[in-house]
């Protein structure tokens, strides 16, 4: 006796080629129509420390076909809800083209990949890569409304000019909040020596950001964390997986203890997609050499598979 589930192929995570939860992959980017485009960024040049997260967006590709079984969604019992069903369409558009040692030239590529993604009309996801390459994706966005950017990180990245180094993985909310049409700053989770000098959390401050540590954010809550981004306003989200304790995200290149749990940051993601529309998305710092366990992989493409599901579920 037959059913359902004994028609077509079976398809393992572990059979076949690794796009992002094995969806279509889409080289002509001049063709692509969907509702979400997953670009790979792998790009490390703009690190200070430890290298390695140019195989980040491998790692998290090849992670997320673990939650590629099927086409019917994922049901939450807990929620009650059906999650990233066939109608939400997902497209893996590969990697930008990185140069080496060319800061410049590796960001104009990942920039050429989000805008083709936003004039497709597909809310990009892109995947690092250092936090640099946050810079590229900000900039594609110089022809849309205005934006506000969530930063869940440890570090600030508000550094303006060091050594005369201006696009590195030290910088990218300094260069964000420099925009026109950036209109403010959320940064959630800092804390620990950081990235920014003291007189960086004043010009942060007086650029238009909201600073939140680890513990900061867990006094509040996600719904009164939420409450503080404007009323309205479009998100463009920006989540180094180092805001994470180590504990559970060894793989990165500058970790911080006492970073946030799974379920602190998911929550923080479902309560913005409830009040926020979010029009962009990237995931930096996996460096999975640092992780043999593979679980920071893991823990990635399972934040960014669970926050598109919110994204699109809150959207109907």
């Amino acid at each position: 006796m037959s059913n359902t589930y004994d028609t077509g192929r079976l398809n393992l995570p572990f059979v076949g080629i690794a796009t992002f939860g094995k969806r279509p992959y889409v080289s002509d980017w001049s063709t692509i129509d969907a509702d979400v485009a997953v670009l790979g960024a792998p790009f490390d040049f703009g690190t200070q420390y430890r290298s390695g997260a140019r195989f980040g967006p491998r790692a998290v590709r090849e992670a997320s076909t673990l939650f590629s079984f099927g086409h019917a969604g994922a049901y939450d019992h807990e929620d009650d809800a059906t999650y990233l069903d066939e109608s939400v369409r997902i497209i893996d558009m590969g990697d930008a083209d990185i140069i080496h040692t060319d800061t410049e030239g590796s960001h104009k590529n990942i920039e050429t990949g989000v805008r083709a993604a936003l004039a497709a009309g597909a809310l990009p996801v892109t995947i690092g890569g250092d936090h640099s390459i946050n810079i590229p994706c900000i900039n594609a966005f110089d022809g849309q409304s205005d934006i506000h950017v969530v930063q869940i990180d440890a570090h600030l990245d508000f550094v303006d000019v060091r050594h005369g180094v201006r696009n590195g993985h030290g910088n990218p909310m300094r260069r964000a909040a420099e925009k026109p049409y950036v209109t403010g700053l959320t940064q959630i989770g800092i804390r620990n020596v950081s990235s920014t000098a003291k007189e960086g959390y004043a010009d942060a401050r007086a650029m238009g950001s909201d600073i939140l540590s680890v513990r900061q954010t867990r006094a509040l809550g996600p719904v009164e964390t939420i409450k503080r981004i404007p009323e309205a306003a479009r998100v463009y989200v920006t989540i180094d997986i180092d805001a994470f304790c180590p504990s559970i995200a060894p793989g990165t290149g500058t970790p911080s203890h006492g970073g946030f749990l799974y379920y602190d940051v998911l929550e923080l993601l479902q309560q913005l997609t409830r009040k926020h529309e979010v029009v962009g998305i990237d995931l930096v710092e996996v460096a999975p050499d640092y992780d043999p366990t593979g679980s920071t992989s893991i823990l990635a493409a399972q934040v960014l598979l669970n926050f598109l599901g919110f994204i699109f579920h809150n959207r109907t």
